[in-house]
């Protein structure tokens, strides 16, 4: 059995994507969506609802993304403030 990155999708409201792909990435999506489909016993009947979670799995795993974002909110914070503070 394959070991994807993503697992069953949440049925969750559609939402519309205006993006244009390379069409080598476009058949890399649609050949994911059948993997997927098969690995989940769940059909994905839109190929292009995988490029949210997609999204949202790489900037879960980024390292150098979440660093950088921890440094950016430790930096908003304004001085002398603390998170515990009441």
């Amino acid at each position: 059995m394959t070991k994807l990155k993503l697992g069953p999708l949440a049925d969750d409201k559609p939402v519309k994507v205006a993006i244009e792909l390379p069409a080598s990435v476009h058949r890399d999506l649609i050949a994911y969506a059948e993997v997927l489909g098969r690995e989940t016993v769940q059909p994905v009947q839109e190929p292009a609802k995988l490029i949210v979670p997609m999204i949202e799995r790489f900037m879960a795993t980024d390292r150098g993304f979440a660093k950088a974002r921890k440094e950016q909110r430790a930096s908003s914070r304004a001085p002398g403030q603390d998170s515990g503070a009441a």
